[in-house]
């Protein structure tokens, strides 16, 4: 091993070790990109996908309709939050915050603050929602998971997170109503505008 493989050994090792900081200089390299773009860091990986009409429409509905029951500083549309799991930040498409929730000193909001999210499929990266994301909040305990697929046209809500992964999975067809009355979400989510791609 050479002078040059320890030093390489030494970096990988601290921001391993350093994740937030990792994360924090990824996002200051990553704040040129261009309007009208998601920027997201998933396991290290940075993801940057344009803003589509009828993705944009369903996001808009679900913001709505939780805006209903809560005030607008408990609801967040891609607002960046690190979860569990080597470098992830994710900018959830919705994000609803607990009661009394307050940023950390560096300015983030918490995980642990996380009462619910609403993930809508873009084609590029829908992998990510489904896998490494959905698993990340599962950890994170993150009590309601909304994935909303306009390519499949259904609705996947996913509840009771437990080691590492959710217990209850209830899957219905955009038009038909979801009932989050049962969750700390206590609404139910209309998706019949909800278009398909």
């Amino acid at each position: 091993m050479t002078v040059a493989d320890v030093a390489e050994t030494d970096r990988i090792d601290m921001a391993e070790d350093n994740d937030e900081r990792t994360l924090d200089e990824m996002f200051r390299w990553l704040e040129s990109a261009p309007e009208g773009f998601k920027v997201e860091v998933v396991e290290g990986a940075v993801f940057m996908s344009p803003q589509r009409d009828n993705h944009w429409e369903i996001i808009a509905d679900i913001y709505e309709q939780l805006r209903t029951k809560y005030p607008r500083k408990r609801v967040k549309s891609d607002v960046r939050v690190d979860y569990p799991g080597h470098l992830n930040g994710f900018a959830s498409d919705v994000t609803v915050m607990a009661e009394g929730a307050n940023k950390t000193p560096e300015g983030r909001w918490r995980y642990q603050d996380v009462e619910f999210v609403a993930e809508v499929i873009s084609k590029g990266t829908g992998h990510n929602d489904y896998g490494p994301k959905k698993a990340a909040y599962a950890v994170a305990q993150v009590p309601v998971l909304l994935i909303a697929d306009p390519y499949q046209g259904k609705v996947h809500l996913y509840t009771d997170p437990k080691d590492g992964d959710y217990t209850t999975e209830t899957t219905v067809a955009f038009g038909t109503d979801v009932d989050l009355t049962h969750t700390p979400v206590g609404l139910t989510l209309t998706t019949s505008e909800f278009p398909r791609e």
